[in-house]
């Protein structure tokens, strides 16, 4: 696999950092092309070993370091913050990335596939801008969820109180601190990512990992969980694309596969032709860094090749 690097400048006047994989073999015939949005408190690159298993299949491979993250963040104090409206902006973003592998090969069919954080963001693009994606791949995802006014009004006050760019303790252990529930004893805060305990590690000693989000952060992403299910907007979402849908079924992010099968339920209502959901037994949120993830990532590709015909 060979990797490349550029950017691109947001409406922010940010300079955004991608990572472009591609097949070693110049031979190998092109079959289509995944963007990948990578989740919260990481960065793009941890899908190199993802990418290499695509490169390999003929799949051209782009992701980009959302604002607040990896390289897109402007130094090692910006992880966290991806400024106003920071995560619209970063769908915004996503979208600009689409039009940019759009230009470079319009003739190959191309897919979003979105983890955590990115799934979410996935499912916005879904209903407001899925030009030119021929489908679309959730992972590490959710469906609808109460109280999401409560989050979002108490990050917005301790935005007030605190400032936008500041780091909040509060707003991560709100969001976070049950996760590790179902699996004590535990040996790290980030248990619940994977059962692979060298992943988890790696996770750990990655400066661009794990940091915590601000403020400014989490009032937004409550927003965007709070509209991305709304009636008016997934009736917008394209009945004829479709939606692959993988996760541990004890993901905590996911309710333990509850909300997973809500988001299906939902889609299927909404009359969805294509829909596949995958949940994995004893999974839990990176599937792609599992200790099964030759078994996801092969059935991730089983899934592209039937879809690029």
């Amino acid at each position: 696999m060979q990797e490349n690097t550029f950017t691109f400048e947001n409406d922010a006047d940010q300079p955004v950092f991608v990572y472009h994989w591609y097949p070693d073999d110049t031979m190998l015939p092109l079959r289509g092309v995944v963007q990948i949005a990578h989740g919260m408190a990481e960065t793009a690159k941890r899908y190199a070993r993802f990418a290499e298993a695509l490169t390999a299949s003929g799949f051209l491979v782009y992701a980009g370091d959302h604002r607040g993250h990896g390289l897109t963040a402007a130094n090692q104090s910006g992880l966290g913050w991806p400024g106003k409206d920071g995560l619209n902006g970063m769908v915004r973003d996503m979208t600009k990335l689409r039009d940019i592998i759009h230009s470079k090969h319009p003739n190959l069919p191309l897919f979003l596939l979105g983890h955590s954080m990115g799934s979410f963001l996935t499912q916005k693009v879904m209903y407001a801008a899925p030009e030119h994606y021929t489908g679309f791949i959730l992972s590490g995802t959710n469906g609808p969820r109460a109280f999401l006014g409560f989050g979002e009004g108490l990050s917005k006050l301790q935005m007030k109180l605190r400032g936008p760019s500041h780091p909040s303790v509060l707003m991560n252990a709100i969001s976070f601190g049950s996760f590790n529930r179902q699996f004590r004893p535990v040996r790290t805060a980030f248990d619940w990512l994977s059962r692979d305990e060298a992943e988890v590690d790696k996770f750990i000693a990655d400066p661009y990992c794990g940091f915590l989000c601000s403020t400014e952060f989490f009032q937004g992403l409550f927003g965007i969980l709070r509209d991305i299910h709304r009636p008016d907007h997934v009736s917008q979402i394209p009945k004829d694309k479709p939606v692959y849908i993988f996760c541990g079924d004890h993901d905590p992010v996911g309710l333990s596969g509850v909300g997973v099968k809500r988001l299906v339920q939902l889609y299927e209502q909404l009359g969805i032709k294509d829909l596949e959901l995958k949940l994995y037994p004893g999974g839990r949120h990176e599937m792609l860094n599992e200790i099964n993830r030759d078994e996801v990532t092969n059935n991730v590709i089983n899934w592209l090749e039937r879809h690029v015909s």
